[in-house]
């Protein structure tokens, strides 16, 4: 009771941070008190669409999507504290990284937002990234851009602002176009030196379409860059009311800079400190290693972003993760239902996760590409999931759960790769989150051979992005004076946190191996069943 109504006061007090993650899948809004405790929280869930051959969410499902996630925090406080919420010490908003939404000068999104996931920039990464000499990948705001431009789309000249989802929420409840410098990172090449966009390259990328005559510049229309700790706006009086239409929320609580959602899985994992790592599993994987020094070449499987206070990060994303996985279980439990049984989904999942421990190390002699969308690691434009087995493979449960968890890191370790074994990169630890480490032991053993390191998962990773968006928001307006994040992370927010580590199993390393030399070896196949799909007509 005593630890309640200590809750109470600082919720009444204001004594708060929020953050809200808009992830591909769900939004997730998380309430914590000085101590870094979760007071409430909210989802929502979501889906994008294919729509005109890029996937995208529309404006007002963000909104009303942004709204019912909050909403459900609120009620909660007031369930469980019987206070409304109307004060929130700080707040901070994060969402997928990259993709591209360009306005005009009134406001008006120009093109549907393009997310992420959307690999249709090819032309455009690759010419820039000659340009540069740095790794442009397909994913990034730039590469969006500079194909609009390379298409000749009519809503270029009209550009008066472009940003990412985060940015885009932050600037909507606050006017402010900032955006922190990990997101940024993932719309244009950061300057570790100046902490900003880096100028050579700003003014190459000039030079490059300074025939087209635009009546913008580059700089003019990229959002403010700023670092973890920093204030980049206050809630206005119509974001109060956007966020909670109820009217309970006061205007004028600070804002921290919005982030990406993988400088968030670094905060929640706490791996900002060089040589340390942190790899974040949903729709799509992403392995982030924090650099002692450069890179010795341009990988265009390497994206090079920055750590929420601005140290260099090697960042290896594949754009397909845990779909596929969610579509056979959403089979099973299908199956499951049609029997007469009431199907609980963590069960579920629990009970065939564990399956693949059972299996044979390399899984049986089956294959899969759970490719939902392209995949830029593999050369992969379009997706088209795919599940092959022979006459001869040892076709039984456990190894097909095992081959889809495999196949689920297969892109990544071909990212991996070479930055630990081309470029020896150190690392000293690897954290992972995400709901597939719901799950004891699985998830991290697979990871574990996968990548040949110990993978460790620690108790706060079910918290994930939004509570690491939170932690930002804390860090904001509770650090000591010039405390720099890693300390902050280190010596408050997880001083005394738990963890387990899995090293890797000498058996699964071994049988990850065998089944990758059969996932590259099979890639035609892949691509023959995307260059079928097209050929008739079903892209």
């Amino acid at each position: 009771m005593d630890h309640d109504l200590n809750l109470k006061q600082a919720i009444t007090a204001g004594e708060t941070s929020l953050g809200i993650e808009l992830g591909s899948t769900r939004i997730k809004a998380v309430l914590i008190n000085r101590q870094f405790e979760t007071i409430a929280s909210g989802s929502y869930e979501w889906e994008n669409q294919l729509v005109d051959g890029y996937w995208t969410y529309n404006l007002t499902d963000i909104t009303k999507s942004l709204q019912a996630a909050y909403r459900e925090l609120s009620q909660e406080v007031e369930q469980q504290y019987g206070v409304r919420l109307t004060r929130i010490g700080s707040i901070g908003f994060s969402a997928m990284m990259h993709g591209y939404m360009a306005f005009d000068s009134t406001g008006e999104l120009l093109v549907p937002f393009r997310t992420w996931r959307n690999s249709t920039t090819g032309e455009a990464a690759r010419q820039l990234t000659a340009v540069f000499q740095f790794n442009i990948p397909e994913r990034w705001s730039i590469a969006h851009l500079y194909q609009a431009i390379l298409n000749g789309e009519q809503h270029v000249p009209r550009i008066d602002y472009i940003t990412t989802l985060a940015g885009y929420i932050h600037w909507l409840l606050t006017g402010a176009k900032a955006l922190g410098i990990g997101d940024a990172s993932g719309m244009f090449p950061i300057d570790e030196t100046t902490q900003d966009y880096n100028e050579k390259m700003v003014q190459q990328f000039e030079e490059l379409v300074a025939d087209k005559g635009y009546p913008w510049k580059l700089r003019h229309i990229l959002p403010k860059v700023y670092t973890a700790g920093v204030e980049a706006g206050s809630l206005s009086l119509e974001g109060a009311r956007i966020l909670d239409p109820s009217g309970n929320l006061e205007a004028g609580i600070p804002l921290c800079p919005p982030e990406g959602d993988a400088g968030t899985g670094m905060v929640a994992t706490n791996s900002v400190k060089k040589r340390t790592g942190n790899i974040s599993v949903g729709t799509s994987v992403f392995a982030m290693i924090v650099l002692e020094k450069e890179l010795t070449a341009v990988y265009p499987e390497i994206d090079m972003v920055t750590t929420p206070d601005g140290s260099p990060v090697g960042m290896v994303h594949a754009n397909n993760c845990s779909s596929e996985i969610n579509a056979w279980l959403g089979l099973f439990q299908e199956f499951y239902t049609a029997m007469g049984q009431k199907a609980d989904k963590n069960q579920l999942y629990s009970v065939l996760f564990n399956q693949a421990l059972a299996a044979d190390p390399d899984g049986g002699g089956l294959l899969s590409y759970g490719y939902f969308s392209g995949e830029n690691i593999t050369g992969m434009e379009k997706g088209r999931p795919l599940f092959v087995r022979s006459p001869e493979s040892r076709f039984n449960l456990a190894n097909f759960m095992r081959i889809h968890l495999f196949s689920a890191f297969a892109a990544l370790k071909l990212g991996m790769d070479i930055l630990t074994k081309r470029e020896h990169v150190a690392i000293d630890s690897i954290l992972a989150h995400g709901g597939l480490f719901k799950t004891p032991v699985v998830g991290q053993r697979i990871v574990a051979a996968a990548l040949n390191v110990p993978v460790s998962v620690m108790d706060t990773a079910g918290e994930g992005g939004a509570w690491g968006m939170a932690i930002l928001a804390s860090y904001m307006t509770n650090k000591d004076t010039q405390e720099p994040l890693d300390r902050f992370l280190a010596e408050q927010v997880f001083k005394n946190a738990q963890g387990q580590e899995i090293k890797p199993d000498l058996s699964d390393v071994n049988g990850f191996d065998v089944f990758m030399e059969r996932y590259s070896k099979g890639l035609p196949i892949e691509q023959a069943a995307i260059d079928y799909f097209v050929e008739n007509g079903r892209d």
